[in-house]
């Protein structure tokens, strides 16, 4: 199959990947004063008394806004709203498939991160999340926080969230095969965008105390005065050695390589001087930082991508539809640390002991219990810290 024509064809000939679809009848004048006028007063005079009842009586409580402003498309970079808007209808196809979420998908022609948040706050009313995809850091980290403050419904930004849950959940399973505690090992994060350092702060809640990362000018160090905001926040809290110089450098004596980064960056050579039993995520897209048996030619004892044409895809659909399933189940405001752990582990889980090898780490995006034990794992850290509500509205 020439993957380029059929898309092509495809996405020509369905114009996009959703429509709208009404789920009362209009097929005469009874059903039109339900729906509308005059029936259509009586749920807004509802709403009116009390805001809440919007999740009882419109789509609000199962439905999330995906926004992209396309200034961070994955492996195709800046290439602007409309061109963005492919990605975000196609995550908004995912949230239904796979977590029976209602999405719309929304581009913004803006590259101010004050206007993304002021727009983004004003559409918020009609909406139970927010889904933030393909925008670049550092506005990306700015854009959440203020969203996070200013908005009492989920905010959640895929690109930084999706990629961490799911190399988490990847590396539960990992360290089981090599026999590692996640409190002992040490960790090298290539690319030093909204991923890597999301990554870096979600493996520090789990528990990893040894974490540096790396961009194009080497090894990311407290005190370089050329790192941007987000880096520098990071730079704080990781690389406690104070590590310097190149990949081929750092990666010395780790046990773990996360990618999140460009293709072909990382050698054979450089796998050979990391830890015995390592583990090599490359989830670059489409080229990985190193082809699978390069890796393992290196030593590495588990490998992981980001395609699925090879072992142990680490794959974001493994995470939002769950995600928001479980957060639209219970209106949690946000979603924390502690959700975002517990659904890693919700995922690993599914990968029995006896089922558990070097080339299956992590279950299929298809296995159709991913999504449910990820809703499961947020609604219970949501009970647990008081998030819960009564509007139980995913279908």
């Amino acid at each position: 199959m020439n993957v380029r024509e059929e898309s092509l064809r495809l996405h020509r000939e369905k114009r996009g990947k959703l429509e709208i679809i009404g789920t009362m009848p209009i097929t005469n004048g009874e059903d039109l004063a339900l729906a509308y006028t005059p029936g259509v007063a009586e749920p807004c005079l509802e709403i009116a008394k009390n805001k809440d009842n919007a999740y009882q009586y419109t789509i609000k409580g199962k439905t999330v806004a995906v926004i992209t402003n396309g200034t961070a498309v994955l492996g195709l970079g800046n290439i602007g709203p409309e061109a963005g808007l492919p990605v975000v209808e196609g995550k908004a196809l995912l949230l239904k498939r796979f977590g029976n979420v209602d999405a719309i998908p929304i581009s913004l022609d803006s590259i101010d991160p004050d206007d993304i948040v002021n727009t983004i706050k004003n559409i918020s009313p009609g909406f139970g999340g927010i889904h933030l995809e393909d925008i670049k850091a550092p506005e990306c980290f700015y854009i959440e926080d203020k969203l996070k403050e200013l908005l009492d419904i989920p905010v959640y930004h895929d690109d930084q969230h999706g990629t961490a849950i799911a190399v988490l959940a990847g590396l539960y399973n990992a360290l089981k095969l090599v026999k590692k505690d996640i409190k002992d090992i040490k960790v090298v994060i290539n690319g030093a965008g909204a991923s890597g350092i999301a990554v870096a702060k979600l493996l520090m809640s789990a528990g990893v105390q040894n974490i540096v990362l790396c961009d194009l000018n080497g090894a990311v160090v407290e005190g370089d005065d050329t790192l941007n905001e987000a880096q520098a926040k990071i730079a704080k809290v990781t690389n406690r050695g104070f590590e310097k110089g190149s990949l081929s450098d750092v990666i010395k004596d780790k046990d773990v390589f996360v990618g999140v980064s460009d293709g072909n960056v990382l050698t054979k050579e450089m796998v050979e001087t990391m830890n015995k039993d390592s583990i090599v995520f490359a989830l670059a897209n489409p080229v990985p930082e190193i082809m699978p048996a390069e890796a393992k030619a290196g030593g590495a004892k588990v490998v992981a991508t980001g395609r699925s044409d090879f072992p142990n895809q680490i794959n974001n659909v493994l995470v939002f539809p769950g995600i928001f399933n479980g957060v639209l189940k219970v209106r949690a405001k946000e979603i924390c640390d502690d959700m975002k752990i517990a659904a890693a582990k919700g995922i690993a889980n599914l990968v029995s002991k006896d089922e558990l090898k070097e080339d299956y780490i992590i279950p299929s995006v298809f296995n159709k219990e991913v999504c449910e034990a990820v809703s499961k794992a947020v609604v219970d850290i949501a009970n647990e810290q008081g998030f819960t509500r009564e509007y139980l509205m995913v279908r």
